[in-house]
């Protein structure tokens, strides 16, 4: 194992106070834990926003955390659910007095301990609901889930209710364009390598030199099978078609599309995925209204990538197009 780490037990803690030193106009450590929350935190009279999960996916949470996004991350280990407790104290450390919205990704230990902070929440008198995001079309259960797995359709989330909590909407408004968007958008993913957790020190599947795994998750989790590596076009056609089977698009309705890098794959790469994307969607008569390339829900190391869309209608649309400011993503 080559990392560029100091000790496997502390990769996170480590990480999260580098975190910090570098984008102090985004972000800063709370003293409660491995929790990030935005610099300027609590807002008053504005609905905050608490997401995170295991680390290994930067630049998610933490990335989203700033203006028109996320109040704050809690980050768990690598690829391990936070605990209630630290969910807990970033309810309450970004709490504005307006209500707390959880999003969640579909995983078993995330669902539980982020609900079970929820709990604590409530009886402390913080007003706090939450949504799950299940977004990935490949399987229906999986190692880590029951139903289907949040992946980088997560960012989307994150930017539509950022975006409604910044305009001074209420709990329950912000939740209602959550769930929305959680119901139209999709992503499937593919993997050309494993990658390896720093305690662990072994990768955790393999793969031969000429084998691809479709429908992996972002953990390493299981796809939906194993086969001889394509060409770009044709792993962008598997993906996408699985997609749009799942999804129904009127000529001329509106998406936006996002082509995510697993960590280690070039962007020359995910560029070239993104023209055969682009291609078939012209061809299908769905009018692409924005499109984001880039490394925005990793798995550490892990080469390969993922395709979503999201299905759009004037108000997901207007609230995509707010402003953003976060270091990992920004809309202007």
């Amino acid at each position: 194992m080559k990392k560029l780490i100091n000790n496997p037990n502390f990769v996170v803690e480590d990480m999260i106070q580098g975190i910090a030193a570098a984008h102090p106009e985004y972000l800063r450590k709370s003293t409660k834990g491995n929790i990030l929350m935005r610099s300027d935190a609590p807002v008053k009279g504005k609905v905050a926003l608490v997401s995170g999960g295991g680390s290994g996916h930067e630049p998610a949470h933490a990335g989203y955390i700033g203006r028109g996004m996320l109040s704050a991350a809690v980050l768990g280990s690598v690829f391990t659910s936070p605990t209630p407790d630290q969910i807990y104290e970033a309810i309450k450390e970004v709490d504005g007095g307006k209500g707390v919205l959880l999003i969640i990704k579909n995983y078993t230990g995330d669902v539980m301990n982020f609900d079970m902070a929820k709990d604590m929440a409530d009886m402390d008198g913080i007003k706090v609901d939450s949504v799950v995001v299940n977004d990935d079309v490949a399987v229906e259960d999986s190692t880590f889930t029951a139903g289907r797995r949040g992946i980088a359709g997560t960012v989307f989330v994150h930017k539509i209710s950022g975006a409604k909590a910044e305009q001074g909407a209420s709990l329950e408004e912000v939740k209602r364009v959550a769930e929305k968007t959680v119901a139209n958008v999709r992503s499937m993913g593919m993997a050309l390598t494993p990658c390896i957790v720093p305690a662990a020190g072994n990768p955790n599947f393999t793969l031969k030199d000429d084998e691809m795994e479709i429908g992996i998750g972002i953990h390493g989790e299981p796809g939906i099978h194993r086969e001889k590596i394509k060409r770009a076009d044709d792993i962008a056609e598997e993906l996408l078609d699985k997609i749009l089977k799942d999804m129904t698009f009127r000529n001329g309705e509106e998406a936006a599309v996002m082509v995510n890098g697993m960590s280690g794959t070039p962007l020359m790469e995910l560029y070239i995925i993104n023209k055969r994307v682009n291609e078939i969607l012209t061809q299908k008569g769905i009018n692409i209204h924005r499109t984001f390339v880039g490394e925005y829900m990793t798995s550490l190391e892990m080469a390969g990538c993922s395709i979503t869309l999201l299905k759009l209608d004037r108000e997901l649309k207007e609230l995509l197009d707010e402003k953003s400011n976060t270091l990992g993503f920004k809309v202007v």
